[in-house]
């Protein structure tokens, strides 16, 4: 059952009302049968990969008994209305949530506001920060997606005998922690020192042509890819923070005659895989959400049956949901997959 759900300057309405903030999805997989209530918060509803997500989650709600209720932002960094939903969550009186935080800090108070309702958070791909202000993540080791394309460009451009001059397509001005730890994952995997652990662009390695930010879409990629393009024409390598953003980096490439710049990313999802098996992307890393939301829903569902809270990866401060490197580009010593598997395991 679909309804649809207004969000204005203050609360989140269960019925339809006027005045538009934000407009958002409102799914009530169980329709009000007394079953357990749970909440998913993506950080759009536009991106595959949280599409996929609230996918997973359905499914797994049904399985579980619990009835689902489905928000999202209106784009990325759109904290206000994950505010709003969580409010909305509490006014249903949701035994917990999974939430793709748009603000990792921002969000944290609305947060602890849900666990004085005795409600169960997780942080689902993004966590927030600091990460104990959710009982658990479910994330993909970002650090380790980053660093696995990172080693790959590098083994590559050692056995072409390239140096690089790499262009760094970020996600936003907000340098969430999925942002910082793909961007670090990769420069640390390519050999280069980070600078401040905490921070995008601190690194003086001459090698890096500049940062630019996306917004994790195609549109921002390519404006991305334009801008430092204009300021170094040489770059020959560029990271992406997802494959939306390397769909628009790979056009502006394009208009520029630029077929020769390799082009990394992370995702997984299936237009990326099959811009892996075109050359449009020479490996990307990919990520489970489907596993990330149905893990999620099953552990509110027990924590409603009887208080159990689940317990993170040994050696990790999250549950780790997997990463593998796609490319048919193999290079020695990094472990991948070929697009064929790609495609076979591939979501969106």
């Amino acid at each position: 059952m679909r309804h649809w759900v207004v969000i204005r300057g203050g609360r989140l309405g269960p019925a339809v009302m006027a005045a538009t903030l934000v407009l958002t999805t409102l799914s009530a997989c169980g329709g009000g049968t007394g079953e357990p209530v749970v909440g998913l918060i993506t950080k759009t509803d536009t991106n595959p990969f949280f599409v996929t997500m609230r996918k997973g989650a359905q499914r797994a709600a049904g399985q579980q008994g619990v009835e689902l209720q489905s928000f999202a932002g209106k784009q990325d960094g759109d904290n206000e209305a994950q505010v709003l939903a969580i409010e909305n969550l509490t006014s249903y009186g949701a035994k917990g949530f999974l939430i793709t935080p748009n603000d990792s800090k921002a969000i944290v108070p609305s947060i602890d506001l849900a666990h004085r309702q005795d409600m169960l958070v997780i942080a689902l791909d993004t966590p927030v920060d600091p990460p104990n202000a959710a009982d658990a993540t479910f994330a993909t080791d970002n650090y380790q997606a980053g660093k696995l394309i990172g080693q790959w460009a590098q083994a590559k451009f050692a056995k072409d005998g390239k140096q690089a001059k790499i262009a760094m397509l970020d996600l936003n001005a907000n340098q969430v922690s999925v942002d910082v730890k793909r961007d670090q994952g990769f420069l640390d995997g390519f050999g280069i020192d980070v600078g401040d652990a905490n921070k995008i662009g601190d690194e003086k390695d001459p090698r890096i042509a500049g940062h630019d930010v996306t917004d994790g879409a195609e549109d921002g990629g390519r404006t991305a890819m334009e801008n430092l393009l204009q300021k170094d024409p040489s770059i020959n390598l560029v990271y992406t923070i997802n494959e939306p953003a390397a769909a628009g980096a790979y056009q502006a490439l394009k208009a520029a005659g630029r077929d020769d710049a390799v082009i990394v990313s992370i995702d997984g999802g299936c237009p990326g895989v099959e811009n892996v098996k075109k050359g449009v992307i020479g490996a990307t890393s990919m990520q489970f959400p489907l596993k990330m939301a149905s893990l999620g829903i099953e552990a509110i569902a027990k924590f409603a049956k009887d208080g159990t809270k689940p317990q993170a990866t040994a050696g990790k401060d999250f549950i780790d949901t997997g990463t593998t490197l796609i490319t048919d580009d193999p290079q020695a010593g990094v472990e991948a997959k070929n697009s064929t598997w790609g495609t076979q395991n591939c979501w969106g």
